[in-house]
């Protein structure tokens, strides 16, 4: 977002940082009823300094040599408390808020579609959930307890002053329109800075998910020294934008002081003036005095509290920027359940674009309940778009893509996804037990129908050798599994889910001879009396299917049974070609030199 624009929006994020603080009302009106009274209370003290100094040290007063210090006493007491029911109550608030907009967050990042997650690096989003709302939170229970509570303060102990003398307190409150105009100056500057800070934090966190997830490779390839560098180069980026803001932080403080040194100056000789000539008392100006001071600690904390408070609007600004996202995947108001059954799936003259440019053109295809349909085609043909419009993971661009006669936009997203399952090339599994891996898309699933879908995906015998069984913790991405293994839980996962319309896509593609036979006996479970779309490379493992599909420039060119396709002498043919004429050159080649190394 540009500048203009983000200054633009400002009143906007007020409104509705406003909003999530009202949310709190009840605890916020009992917060500021503690900060009232710690700003009574610290007037008070200020009060008390003339009766202290007149009636004791001056008249020499017993009586009040007794009261006086006694009253000073429960002045710090309920002080400590209210401070305590202050602070307390503002952190709930800045916890609560937190809280929300962390699951509001996250909540909203789920429901966008993929390509959102195309466009925006993973560091960076978990950068916004973590950092950036921290700072929020920051602004709302620090820089907004600060502000209110050194407001109250200010109100009360400008009573005093004025109270005591007002032709001081006049001298006084002069340099408060002065102090305001550094204190605008460096916030505007401190939210430049921190949006800058906040910018490469989400970099550098990029970085580290990237570096760390992907390790085996840095290692392998020895480029730990490469990516050294390149960390420290976004560490001193950082680096140069915190020292930015320190140096605006740090100046912000020099320059209250001298405002407040100038302005006690000239209240010490007026008020000192008046004493001598009789026209006020030691206790007055003093009183006075100890309020002016009292007074100047939280107008001088205000610059600061500006600080944080720009530091949190600009990480606002950023949180806002992704709520503020909308999912190209809308479900219609009208949007009806997908019955659960078996189904048909049409594609009906589709066209899909991403971004610029045209992925799938004018594809016609239709799908029979229970039947197997194998795509296949060069790298970047559309073979996984176009799977990937069936679950509504992207919309079409023109044409419709019908199930069982009905529009898939017309059906809610939850129905319609409940009725698909999804077998990928990388497997994907979560840092849980094998048992919860399994039963991911079934939660209500009993322990028999868990060990039935293990058994059926040929992944049961595997399991049981694992000391712990099924409540075996697989590690980050399925790390303790081989790539067999894993696939097979996958296939252990659609199987419980039990959908009626299956995809597998590559599901075979990065295994092994001996996985892949494993791989495959489960798959073959898993594909019976289901309407399967399957995408594939090797041409092997689709030689059953009831189709084949030739996919090419987002196009169907042909399709038909594996011998009508060699028959036909066209795309398939030429594929099946370099597919089996690569593997009897690698077989060849392969022997050669290994008699070589004999």
């Amino acid at each position: 977002m540009a500048k203009n624009q983000r200054d633009t929006d400002l009143p906007e994020i007020y409104r509705r940082i406003f909003a999530l603080v009202k949310s709190q009302w009840v605890r916020m009106l009992w917060a500021m009823f503690c900060m009232m009274m710690v700003a009574m209370l610290t007037a008070g003290t200020a009060y008390l300094v003339k009766p202290v100094l007149d009636e004791i040290f001056v008249k020499k007063d017993v009586t009040m040599l007794k009261l006086l210090p006694l009253a000073i006493i429960i002045i710090y007491v309920l002080r400590g408390a209210a401070y305590f029911g202050q602070a307390y109550l503002m952190n709930y608030v800045g916890f609560s808020i937190i809280k929300r907009l962390r699951d509001e967050l996250y909540s909203h990042i789920q429901m966008l579609p993929l390509s959102f997650f195309h466009k925006n690096d993973t560091g960076v989003l978990m950068a916004r959930i973590m950092n950036d709302v921290n700072i929020v939170k920051g602004m709302v229970s620090d820089a907004v307890t600060g502000a209110l509570k050194d407001s109250f303060t200010i109100i009360g102990l400008l009573f005093v002053i004025f109270y005591r003398d007002w032709v001081l307190a006049l001298i006084a409150v002069t340099i408060l329109p002065v102090a305001v105009i550094p204190i605008v100056k460096f916030g505007r500057r401190m939210r430049k800075f921190s949006t800058r800070c906040q910018e490469a934090m989400a970099d550098m966190s990029f970085l580290l998910h990237e570096t760390l997830t992907g390790g085996r490779i840095v290692k392998a390839f020895g480029m730990e020294s490469y990516e050294n560098k390149r960390f420290f180069e976004k560490t001193s980026r950082l680096f140069k934008y915190e020292i930015r803001k320190a140096i605006v932080r740090s100046m912000s403080s020099p320059v209250m002081e001298l405002l407040g040194g100038l302005g006690i100056t000239a209240i010490i000789w007026y008020g000192g003036y008046k004493v001598i000539m009789g026209t006020s008392t030691p206790g007055t100006f003093f009183s006075f005095m100890a309020a002016l001071i009292m007074l100047y600690a939280p107008i001088k904390k205000l610059s600061p509290l500006n600080n944080v408070i720009q530091e949190g609007m600009a990480a606002a600004v950023r949180v806002y920027d992704i709520l503020d996202t909308g999912s190209e995947i809308e479900e219609r108001q009208d949007a009806v359940m997908l019955e659960p059954g078996h189904h048909s799936v049409v594609f009906e003259n589709v066209f899909f674009k991403y971004e610029e440019q045209m992925v799938l053109r004018n594809i016609n295809l239709e799908v029979k309940s229970g039947e197997v349909v194998a795509l296949v085609g060069m790298s970047g043909g559309g073979k996984t778009t176009m799977v990937d419009l069936i679950p509504r993971f992207y919309d079409v661009t023109e044409g419709a893509i019908l199930i069982d006669g009905r529009d898939i936009r017309d059906v809610t997203l939850s129905s319609l996804r409940s009725q698909i399952g999804i077998v990928t090339q990388d497997p994907i599994l979560f840092n849980d037990t094998i048992r919860k891996n399994i039963a991911y898309g079934n939660l209500d699933a009993s322990e028999s129908d868990i060990i039935a879908a293990a058994k059926a995906a040929y992944a049961y015998d595997f399991i049981q050798r694992f000391s712990n069984g099924f409540d075996t913790v697989v590690g980050e991405k399925g790390v303790r599994l081989s790539g067999g293994e894993k696939q097979r839980i996958c296939i252990a996962r659609a199987l419980l889910k039990n959908a009626p319309i299956l995809i597998l896509d590559e599901a075979t593609s990065s295994l092994d001879t001996e996985s892949e036979l494993a791989v495959q006996r489960g798959l073959d479970n898993l594909m019976m009396g289901r309407t399967t779309f399957v995408v594939a490379h090797r041409l092997s493992t689709i030689r059953n299917a009831d189709r084949i599909i030739v996919i090419v420039d987002g196009r169907i060119v042909e399709g038909g049974k594996h011998e009508e396709l060699l028959a036909l002498q066209g795309e398939y043919h030429k594929l099946h070609q370099m597919q089996f004429d690569n593997k009897a050159w690698s077989r060849e080649h392969g022997a050669e030199s290994m008699e070589h190394r004999a």
